[in-house]
């Protein structure tokens, strides 16, 4: 467990963590030892294997993965928040998923991370104007690694899209911290009005595979969204909604929906 120290402790520590994993992968497959080498251990800081993870994913035709990784690297050195978030989001994917592990193990193999630590360069991009740089990298994601979010959107911390595939964030949505999506998940406008339309996804929300939660609507902090559930209306904190049009099905108890750190406001 990571103590409660200072974010610069913290991220120094998390790292060593990741280093020390990636050097029991690397001994016990030997096969991905050059990938764990290029990707992680050869790095001298989180930011610099993050750049580096992400840029091998984006590449193109149009531009080499030392020009990605060079625009990705100097975002992230002029945005800590960044750097943070993404470890947030590493602990939230290995302590959700049963199939997570180890946080090397996601930091290599989960797109919906990879897209989620993109996003939010792509976010920073949006905030200071280069909307068209931050247009091109969202596209990339999404014909790359399958979600497509608006560079527009705002996501809060110890985010999880599980599988990543087919998720779609309009450009006025907000997703609060501790959110968990899965796959095939819409949070998308109506097509009639223009303005603030997309959904508002408040704190530890969970929202099931299939589910599309159109307009501008809140989906209340700590509830859950059933898989396949279509919702057009306020839902509750602390439930669960399902079906089509979704409508509560169990009301939690407060013990079900209680986290250790407080949420980060994102406002929206």
């Amino acid at each position: 467990m990571i103590s409660k120290q200072t974010p610069e402790t913290k991220l120094l520590q998390f790292w060593q963590v990741l280093r020390q994993e990636a050097r029991v992968m690397a001994q016990t497959e030997p096969f991905l030892a050059p990938k764990l080498s290029r990707m992680l251990l050869r790095h001298g800081s989180l930011q610099e294997a993050l750049a580096t993870r992400l840029a091998n994913d984006l590449t193109c035709s149009d531009m080499s993965e030392d020009a990605f990784r060079t625009l990705l690297l100097e975002m992230l050195n002029e945005d800590p928040a960044i750097v943070a978030s993404s470890v947030r989001d590493l602990v939230a994917v290995h302590s959700n998923d049963p199939a997570c592990r180890t946080y090397v193990h996601a930091f290599l193999n989960y797109k919906g991370f990879h897209a989620v630590q993109v996003h939010r360069i792509a976010h920073q991009l949006w905030e200071t104007g280069r909307t068209e740089l931050a247009a091109w990298l969202s596209n990339r994601v999404s014909l790359i690694l399958g979600p497509d979010i608006h560079p527009a959107a705002q996501l809060g911390t110890g985010i999880m899209l599980d599988h990543g595939s087919g998720v779609v964030i309009g450009e006025t949505a907000v997703v609060e911290d501790d959110v968990t999506i899965l796959q095939n998940v819409t949070l998308g406008g109506t097509g009639k009005t223009r303005g603030d339309r997309h959904p508002k996804v408040r704190r530890g929300v969970m929202i099931g595979a299939g589910a599309n939660i159109i307009g501008n609507v809140e989906i209340g902090a700590f509830s859950k969204v059933g898989a396949g559930s279509v919702v057009l209306k306020d839902v509750p904190q602390g439930c669960t909604v399902a079906g089509m049009p979704a409508r509560i099905v169990r009301l939690h108890r407060h013990a079900d929906f209680r986290l250790e750190e407080p949420a980060r406001p994102i406002h929206g």
